[in-house]
């Protein structure tokens, strides 16, 4: 379906791909992985031509149906949601077009016109809306919100009904960049579900370990501006990776100790009448050789320790009786919790059940109409949600901001921690005025880190972190002391550190002691984790 051969790009002067070699066959699921800024949206750029590369070669089926999600920015027009999944908005118009214009330039016998043509067929057929519907529906919409207009949501929520489009249109080759990254738990789980059975191949980039998991057949690592081609999962992937470096590590280390030998042996011997040819020919033996270049072993989480939060009370915070509504629409009738020290709680429900909310009153962020929140004695909260921008200061640079947050932290320490979270040499001289907003939630993150609460809560605190930095964060978070409550998307981050799960729905909380497989094992199994969480 799609062969890339010696591909090189060279962007901003610097080699992302040289002699890069990859194959996606019909129907194969495949990752592809690598650090931030190794490539992975370049490839895509090239794949979609958006973007030609240097030298090589990218192949393709004449006749094969490509289908990108791309970051849509937030909608501006009148159309509703509805109309953006079916197409009717923005695609579908744009096809008639270019159709229009390649049947007028006598060009109908070309790939660009099948592919435009087998998109405007997909959309025009008599069951899209019913098929588009079924998708926003496991998405993550009701069925009340199909007519409303896409400009009245967020930017997730629309890049959720251009997802759904791109299914209901079901290209041969679905490329996909962080698709997980605006939804839900619930969403999540019937995307991973859906892409399990999807007709097409799947090219994937996500930073959500689990989901890879769960879907992937082949990872391809970018490295050394080369594609590596790994068989299996991610998990797979990682396993093999570290078996091939130490193969390749100690075939480095063999060969090294052979030329030290060779050499040795020349410049013992090339002075000795008798031996000067046989140590010539060491020498010509050493540079006969194909010398191996010595291997990048493989990038691992970074470790660092964060200072443990003052010991607090037994009971970290108590809601009693607590009534909260949202003008008319109400969301808890009377909850009463306990959150008790130590305790390791994840917050799991459908969209829109009150995750959000209850982590803001257990915060003390929210005000509600009845009952009583009661902090325990010794209490140090600390609120982490997606939208911590106004808490930086514009003036100052991120490692002032770390530095601010713990006095006693040297800048080496401060180093490490930035780096593990993307802020590598210069960039801790930024001001924070002008990072983007991933940017700002991975300095709250830090912020946090160096200077803990021992109540921690925090909403969806991977989003905008790499593979290697969620590591990084569970391996801190398993060391902290403290008491964390906190809503995630990212089922491996969930089963590493919950020991405690709570189920929300329609104002009602469940308690499930045990972990996040004990969870699923009490209401039915992995086979019916999508149904438990919206039930």
């Amino acid at each position: 379906m799609l062969t890339i051969k010696k591909l090189k790009k060279t962007l901003g002067g610097r080699t992302l791909f040289e002699e890069a070699d990859m194959q996606v066959n019909y129907g194969e699921r495949v990752a592809l992985v690598g650090p931030n800024g190794a490539g992975k949206s370049t490839l895509f750029s090239l794949l979609l031509k958006k973007d030609e590369p240097d030298a090589g070669t990218i192949e393709r089926d004449e006749w094969t149906m490509i289908g990108h999600l791309a970051q849509e920015g937030e909608a501006t027009g009148e159309e509703t949601v509805l109309d953006v999944a079916t197409g009717r908005a923005g695609e579908l118009p744009a096809l008639e077009k270019r159709l229009h214009e390649l049947e007028q330039a006598g060009t109908i016998d070309t790939p660009e016109y099948s592919e435009a043509s087998a998109k405007h067929a997909a959309l025009s057929d008599a069951k899209v809306e019913a098929k588009a519907k079924k998708i926003l529906g496991g998405l993550g919409y009701k069925q009340e919100d199909f007519e409303r207009k896409a400009k009245e949501l967020s930017g997730g929520w629309v890049m959720r009904a251009h997802l759904a489009r791109l299914l209901v249109m079901e290209p041969d080759l679905l490329l996909l960049d962080e698709p997980t990254n605006h939804l839900d738990l619930v969403s999540l789980l019937w995307l991973q579900n859906y892409l399990k059975t999807y007709p097409g191949a799947v090219l994937l980039i996500s930073h959500d370990r689990q989901f890879m998991d769960e879907i992937i057949e082949t990872v391809y690592e970018i490295s050394e501006s080369r594609l590596h081609s790994y068989s299996g999962n991610y998990t797979a992937y990682l396993e093999e990776r570290e078996a091939r470096y130490e193969r390749q590590n100690a075939a480095y280390k063999n060969q090294q100790k052979e030329i030290s030998s060779l050499r040795e042996f020349y410049d013992r011997f090339r002075q000795v009448a008798s031996k000067a040819s046989q140590a010539m020919s060491k020498l010509k033996q050493i540079e006969r050789m194909d010398q191996l270049e010595k291997p990048l072993p493989p990038r691992k989480p970074f470790r660092f320790q964060i200072p443990q939060p003052p010991r607090g009370g037994q009971r970290a915070v108590i809601l009693d009786g607590i009534h909260m509504a949202y003008g008319e629409r109400p969301v808890y009738s009377g909850l009463d919790l306990t959150i008790e020290r130590e305790e390791r709680t994840v917050l799991v429900g459908p969209n829109g059940s009150g995750k959000s909310t209850l982590l803001k009153i257990l915060a003390g962020q929210l005000e509600f109409q009845k009952g009583k929140r009661v902090e325990g004695p010794n209490a140090k909260i600390g609120y982490f949600s997606q939208h911590r921008a106004a808490t930086l200061d514009p003036n100052k640079s991120i490692l002032d901001e770390v530095k601010a947050a713990n006095g006693e932290l040297s800048e080496n320490d401060a180093r490490g921690i930035l780096g593990s979270f993307l802020f590598r040499k210069d960039d801790i001289y930024k001001k924070t005025s002008v990072l983007s907003g991933g940017e700002k939630t991975r300095l709250n993150l830090v912020k946090f880190l160096v200077d803990p609460p021992n109540l921690l809560l925090m909403d969806e605190p991977t989003t905008h972190l790499d593979i290697h930095t969620v590591e990084s964060l569970i391996m801190a978070l398993g060391a902290y002391e403290g008491t964390l409550v906190f809503i995630s998307h990212d089922v491996h981050f969930i089963r590493k550190l919950a020991t405690k799960v709570l189920h929300v729905d329609s104002g009602k909380i469940t308690p499930y002691l045990g972990t996040y497989d004990d969870f699923l094992e009490k209401v039915g199994g992995l086979d019916n984790e999508r149904a438990a969480l919206t039930a």
